[in-house]
Parts: structure tokens; sequence; C-alpha cells
């Protein structure tokens, strides 16, 4: 097999897993060839972590994820000199840059100094701490996602840091098609999970603890298996995606709409209206999804996801007004 013929059964596998994103696991690869650092930006849900996760797995070497916060310290990427009592002396405890692969997950809520060590790192391929420098593997990698939704309470980067990297890619949100395609994965995968941990409860022997739960885990895998196997008919799911897409696409639903909603539900609010529907019907006993039920649970899935504007803020608009004119005005299969 040829590297070029290895490098295509990477992208084809994380293209499985990464649904209607076609282009950007293109540029991933490219970003991979290039030997450059990479800026993901994107609105929540849209498979960027994921996406540069899988591309961890599939490539030797050792992948780190760090989920940047306001409290991070450049310690907490470094690394830091542990002071051993014994010995009088003072041990270097690498951090987590000296992996080959680095997922810099939300890199702009970072505070300055964080962002410059990661800097140095990006930059030089090393790491200084106090009057040591420390090279970093040969093979390192900076895969970075940001939100451009929310900014308050984020640290912009610094030019000199944009400039190192080698690509901005930004994810949009899929098509219809490629998110239909998306949940049913997602079933796919949420089954093989439940039957996983399903067999492994059922080998538990804590019969003391048992005998205490009302509900042990099995049963409970096994009414979330029940709730995959009730039939959700076409119409009932493009009804679904129709009401995920009237979010982000309010103009064809009412004018005022568009003044409102800002950024629509992303694609796991897609996920999450497709089990808590199933779970709504299930526990009133109906062995189908209706339209009915996707109604009941729509509010409580949308409401903390949709981003209003400042006019609807302005008007007095919430996210429940803005649910149930969605809700009214698509059409109900």
């Amino acid at each position: 097999m040829t590297c070029l013929d290895n490098l295509l059964e990477v992208k084809e596998k994380i293209s499985k897993k990464i649904i209607g994103q076609e282009i950007f696991v293109n540029k991933l690869i490219i970003a991979l060839l290039a030997d450059g650092h990479i800026l993901v930006e994107g609105a929540p849900g849209l498979a960027k972590t994921k996406a540069i996760r899988e591309m961890g797995l599939l490539i030797e070497g050792d992948f780190h994820r760090i989920q940047f916060t306001p409290d991070l310290l450049p310690a907490d990427l470094t690394g830091t000199e542990i002071y051993r009592p014994q010995d009088g002396s003072f041990h270097f405890q690498q951090g987590p840059l000296f992996h080959n692969l680095i997922l810099a997950d939300e890199i702009n809520r970072a505070p300055a100094k964080v962002q410059a060590a990661l800097l140095e790192a990006m930059a030089e391929h090393q790491i200084t701490v106090g009057r040591e420098t420390y090279a970093l593997p040969n093979f390192f990698l900076v895969m970075a996602t940001q939100n451009p939704i929310e900014q308050e309470g984020t640290y912009p980067l610094p030019e000199a840091q944009l400039d190192r990297f080698l690509m901005h890619l930004e994810v949009d949100y899929p098509d219809k098609e490629s998110e239909k395609t998306i949940l049913e994965l997602n079933r796919n995968e949420f089954s093989e999970l439940n039957t996983r941990y399903l067999n492994q409860a059922q080998n538990i022997n804590n019969s003391a603890e048992l005998d205490m739960a009302i509900l042990n885990q099995s049963t409970l895998f096994e009414a979330r298996q029940e709730i995959l196997s009730l039939h959700m008919s076409e119409d009932v799911q493009a009804y679904l995606l129709a009401l995920i897409h009237a979010s982000r696409n309010p103009e064809n639903i009412d004018p005022n709409l568009k003044r409102w909603i800002k950024y629509g539900a992303s694609p796991r609010a897609t996920i999450a209206l497709d089990r808590c529907a199933r779970a709504h019907a299930w526990l009133n006993g109906q062995d189908y999804v209706s339209p009915t039920n996707i109604q009941a649970v729509a509010p409580d899935v949308f409401r903390h996801r949709l981003l209003l504007s400042f006019d609807a803020e302005a008007s007095g608009i919430d996210a429940n007004q803005c649910i149930n004119l969605i809700l009214s005005q698509v059409a109900i299969p």
C-alpha cells in the first residue's frame, strides 16, 4: 500500500464518521501533509472536535485533548518542575504539549499567558520553563477549535498566533440529507453503545446493591434499546428535520423570526429531539413516534440552543415565543 493509499484510507474513515463535511475533512488531510497547525471555527455541534479526535485515533502517535478555560495556567500546558524533598532536587514533569497531536478545544477561552506558551510551542516546537528549554516531538501538530458565537469571556487570539496557523477552516451546517444520515448514524452508534453497556451490566454480581435498587442498569439499557426500536416514519422524520432547519433559516417561516433568531439549533439538537421524542412516545405506551411526541419535547430541546438577536431582546421576545412560532408554522404531516 502506497503513502497515498494510506492517506486516502484515513480520509475515507473520517468521512464515514463526519457526514456532510467532505471539504472540511479534505482540508484536515492537507494540513497534516503540509505540517501546519489548523484553527477550526464553527457553531456548536458541528463535529469539529469529533473530526479532529477521529483523525488523532487513526494516526500513529500520542493524542491529547486540552479544554481551554479562563483559569488555565501556562504550566497546565507546558508542565512544571516538581520538588523532590528526598534529595532536594527539582524534576521536570512534562505537560500535555509533549504529545504528537494536540486538540486545543475552544482555544479563545484561555488568557494571554496561556496563548503565549502555546505560541512558542507552535512556532518553535519547544517550550521554556524557567531557565530550561525542552524540545517537543518531531511530529507535533496543534488542531484548535474556536466558537464564533459566544465572545463574552473570551480572549481574541493575537495576530502573531493566528499567523502560526497554517489554515483557518470554517465549518457550516450540513444539508438536510446529510443531517438525516447523521441521525441514522448516531442511532446505530447509540444502539451499539447500549448493547455493550447492557452486556457489562448483566455481569454485575453485586446482588446486595441490586436488591436495594428499584431500577437496575440492565433494565435501563434494555429500555433504551426499546426506545431506539420504535418506528418513525419518513414523514415524521422529515418533520423533525424541518423544525431544525426552520430554526436555522427563519426567513422561510416568518420575517420576524429572521430578525429575532441569530443562530438556530445545531445537529446536536437534531439528535436530542429524536431521542427525547422516542422516549416520550415509549413512556406513553406507543410503538411509534408521532408529530405530537416531537412537539411535546421540542421547546425543551430548543430553548437553550436558540441564540436570539439584540432586536429580540429589545422587543421583549424570548426563546419560547420563537419556538411556538416555528411549531405553528411548520407543516405537520
